[in-house]
């Protein structure tokens, strides 16, 4: 332990109950493995918003007290005594995942589908504090040209990424169901891939607007605007090679699988809730490919997204607010509006 405080402020869940609660807890011990991270930059997920509202998933997932929090930039200010590779004063992010080791998909590689896993801010101590406890293993460094900012929210874009390219995207149009910034953000990738067309929806307006300055994409309300009055504009007659739904409405779902193309594939990362009725016939008779998201895959999704943003990949204006950490009530209220794209919160 270097010469610092042995006490840090947190962000934690610490009454079952609505909100989070800033509070001082010891800073953590690191095991051989592990580093200690200096947090600088942290993101707002919707899982925190979960958390915050403390609903019903929360209630039977996070246990009580803990520190929350799983997207972060920072740098490293100590090392285990079995760790190599990485240096004290190195930038870096991480993978929220901790995964176990004797399972068939994690043995085989397969980390991302590991039956194991638990989330760091969900399951273990978090990111919303001065200081996280992390296995080396699951450290991402940061190279010069990704700043805090952007580190801080490429556990999203993570997701984006892994929904995006879980098909192939070149010269396809593409359907995305959810202006939700990790929605946002798979538009973007999509362009950037080489998609030809990109339409995105939603019935808030404002993410729809967001997304229009974000990236190259067609936005539509489908609330006041009918999806297939944008087909003749687009040169397009069948519809969508391509549907990404990052909503988790069955009305979208459903909206979807109806204006893709037959042999359409559809990646899907949004969680509707509870049991939804499915038209399995319409996807049957179409022959449409449905593939579940979870997360990303670890560690590939990483250096694609990396080697993405070093190569013009520009996901800034996602980011529409920022705040002090000890002004964190405010940002949970930006992203509880619905009116937000990502919330930055400074631990500096």
């Amino acid at each position: 332990m270097t010469d610092r405080s042995n006490e840090m402020t947190v962000l934690a869940k610490s009454k079952p109950e609505p909100g989070l609660w800033m509070e001082t807890r010891p800073v953590p011990e690191i095991g051989p493995d592990d580093v200690l991270i200096k947090i600088n930059k942290t993101g707002i997920c919707g899982t925190d918003i979960h958390i915050w509202n403390w609903d019903a998933w929360a209630q039977r997932t996070v246990p009580v007290p803990l520190v929350t929090g799983h997207e972060f930039a920072g740098q490293i200010v100590e090392l285990g005594k079995n760790v190599e590779g990485l240096t004290i004063g190195q930038r870096c992010s991480g993978e929220g995942h901790l995964i176990g080791k004797t399972s068939r998909q994690s043995r085989s590689g397969k980390f991302h589908l590991d039956p194991e896993t638990r989330g760091i801010g969900v399951n273990e101590p978090g990111a919303f504090a001065q200081y996280l406890r992390l296995p080396a293993f699951n450290v991402v460094p940061l190279p010069d040209a990704i700043d805090d900012e952007i580190g801080a929210i490429l556990d999203p874009l993570g997701n984006a990424v892994h929904t995006a390219l879980s098909f192939d995207l070149i010269g396809e149009d593409v359907l995305i169901t959810g202006a939700g910034p990790i929605g946002i953000m798979a538009a973007a990738v999509a362009r950037h891939v080489g998609a030809r067309h990109v339409v995105i929806t939603d019935i808030n307006q404002a993410r729809l607007d967001l997304a229009a300055q974000v990236a190259d994409v067609v936005p539509v309300n489908v609330a006041t605007t009918d999806l297939k009055s944008v087909y003749p504009s687009l040169k397009m007659s069948q519809g969508f090679d391509v549907g990404m739904e990052m909503s988790g409405s069955q009305q979208a779902l459903d909206q979807m699988v109806e204006n893709m193309v037959m042999g359409g594939r559809i990646a899907m990362l949004g969680i509707p809730p509870g049991k939804s009725p499915v038209d399995w016939s319409r996807i049957v008779f179409k022959a449409i490919t449905i593939k579940g998201v979870y997360g990303r895959e670890i560690f590939e999704t990483w250096y694609k997204m990396i080697a993405m943003l070093e190569n013009g990949l520009d996901v800034r204006k996602v980011i529409t607010h920022r705040f002090k950490v000890g002004d964190f009530v405010q940002g949970f209220d930006a992203m509880r509006s619905g009116l937000s794209g990502k919330v930055v919160l400074d631990w500096t």
